[in-house]
Formats: C-alpha cells, sequence, structure tokens
C-alpha cells in the first residue's frame, strides 16, 4: 500500500506546516488544501509564508476536490463540524481520515459521519508556531503521534509512517495510542484551562499553589480516564507537571494566548469532555465543572 495523495483541511499554524512537507515530497498536484472560495481567493492574492517562503500550494474549494488516500484535518475543534462537511468530496472507497484536533473528542465525531473504519487516531505533540495573518513562524515542526483505534500495525499505517519519514516529517506510532493521547488531553486540561484563568506563564507552575491547583484537576481527568480504560496515572501526571515547570518560565499556553488575543478558546473539549465523560460514568467532577463554568463566564463577560 501506498499513499500517493493527501488532502488537509486547516492552513494554520500546524495544518500549512505538514502541507508544505507533504507538497515537497509528493508534488502540489497531489495535495489538496481544501478551503473555501473566500480563503481560496485570498491565499492565491497573498499567500501563505512560512518562516519568511511563500509556499506554493494547491488551494482548491470542496467543490473542486477529488478522493485522496490520506486526508488530514488539523483545524481547531470550534471549526471540525466544518472541516469534516468540506471533505465529502475527498472521501473515498478507501480514504484514511486523521484530525490532528486538540482533546479526545474529533476522531468520535469523524466518525460518526464516516465511519470508524475510515478514521485513524492522532495528535501533534512538541511543535512551536506561530500564525499571524499569512506569516507562520515555526522554529520547531514537532511530532505526529498516531495509529489505529485497535493499536494494530495495519498496512495504512505503515503506508502513513513511511510517507512521513519520506516527507521528513517526525511520526511516532505508539503501543497504546489512546494512553498517548489521553496524556496529551491530560496536559491540556489542566495548564491550558488554569493558565487562562489565572493569566499565568509556565513558570507559574513553580509555585505551590498552582501545582495543588493543577494537581485538584488532574486527578479528576486520571479517574476519569481510568473508567474509560484509559491507564493514566498519578505518576505520568507528576511527569507532565515537571514537563511544565522545565519550560520557559515566560512561556505561554494557547489557551492563554486565545484569552489575551480574545479568540474563544477550546474550552469544550478540555473540561467540557470531562464532565461529560464524568457524568457518563457517574464520577463526580466538581472542579472540572467549577473550571468549565468560569471559561464560559469570562467568555460571555468579554463577548466572545
Amino acid at each position: 500500500m501506498k499513499i500517493a495523495s493527501v488532502s488537509i483541511v486547516g492552513l494554520g499554524a500546524v495544518g500549512a506546516v505538514v502541507a508544505s512537507r507533504l507538497t515537497s515530497f509528493l508534488g502540489k498536484a497531489n495535495v489538496q488544501c481544501i478551503v473555501d472560495a473566500e480563503r481560496k481567493a485570498r491565499c492565491e492574492r497573498d499567500g501563505i509564508f512560512i518562516n519568511g517562503v511563500k509556499q506554493d500550494f494547491n488551494y482548491l474549494t470542496p467543490e473542486d476536490a477529488v478522493p485522496a488516500d490520506l486526508i488530514i484535518i488539523a483545524t481547531k475543534n470550534l471549526q471540525l463540524g466544518e472541516a469534516l462537511e468540506s471533505i465529502r468530496t475527498s472521501v473515498g472507497t478507501h480514504t484514511a481520515i486523521m484530525t490532528l484536533c486538540n482533546g479526545i473528542q474529533s476522531e468520535r465525531d469523524a466518525a460518526a459521519v464516516y465511519g470508524e473504519e475510515c478514521v485513524l487516531y492522532g495528535f501533534i505533540i512538541g511543535i512551536s508556531s506561530i500564525h499571524e495573518k499569512n506569516q507562520i513562524r515555526c522554529p520547531v515542526e514537532g511530532r505526529i503521534v498516531f495509529g489505529e483505534k485497535d493499536n494494530k500495525k495495519t498496512d495504512r499505517v505503515k503506508a502513513i509512517e513511511e510517507l512521513f519519514t519520506k516527507a521528513k516529517i517526525e511520526s511516532e506510532v505508539p503501543k497504546n495510542i489512546h494512553l498517548e493521547q489521553w496524556k496529551k488531553f491530560l496536559l491540556n486540561v489542566v495548564f491550558n484551562t488554569l493558565s487562562a484563568l489565572c493569566r499565568a506563564p509556565y513558570g507559574a507552575f513553580s509555585a505551590p499553589v498552582m501545582r495543588d491547583l493543577a494537581r485538584s484537576v488532574g486527578k479528576e481527568v486520571i479517574t476519569v480516564a481510568q473508567a474509560e480504560g484509559v491507564p493514566l496515572t498519578q505518576a505520568i501526571f507528576e511527569d507532565t507537571l515537571s514537563l511544565i515547570i522545565g519550560l520557559d518560565a515566560h512561556g505561554k499556553t494557547s489557551m492563554l494566548q486565545d484569552f489575551e488575543a480574545g479568540r474563544k478558546s477550546e474550552n469544550a473539549w478540555f473540561c467540557g469532555t470531562v464532565n461529560k465523560l464524568g457524568k457518563a460514568h457517574g464520577i463526580p467532577t466538581p472542579v472540572c465543572r467549577l473550571l468549565e463554568a468560569l471559561v464560559e463566564g469570562t467568555e460571555i463577560a468579554r463577548g466572545i
């Protein structure tokens, strides 16, 4: 099996970087960058620049796209519904769909539309990329972690792994994709949420009060994860806390950046998901419920 064509939705800080690598390897004609008509006109007029280099992308509206071997969705969760609709013409008989959205819900949403057999589980980690207008600055491209729902090393997983290697995209197929996904989800729920509400850079989590807050949120995430059959542990949380404390003290989470820029956050996919799953399993999540309400209330007060 070979992956010869790719469609990408979401040309932001993540998607454009992935599209650039794939276009360089597969060629412009074999990588469809799916955008609406307005965005297509703007991109063709102004271009997209990565680290100062203008990208030669193949911009197509959904109506003009054709079936691809692989579809990568790199939008935020807020745009996922629209993205899933936009790929209908890109989905063929053997198309694989990979979402790189934050959280643990996007694969379920994609499967509800196109069927579980199409969907791969995935996310990106370690990327440092800032998107402003048509300029993207990306000193560190990160790593795509992906796999099948049942963690089997199927032919399509091997083919995508080979594609990423040849396109110079760092990737990993872990033994348990769900555990790895929940590790990142744990990080997002705890540190994105608290940093945004407290306006706290990474360095603030060195303070005992912030560490205690983080542990109280993490405890609820771990309990819900275990109810979902995912072996998340307190030791994993402590490693994550140490990782955060070891980052640039002045660095900021994406959710804090959203707050500062007046953008709506992914709160519903972070604490909101923990609360929904907790309710489904009969597990109280009082800290996450409070945090979800505080973020929502803050956004309402700011008219976001």
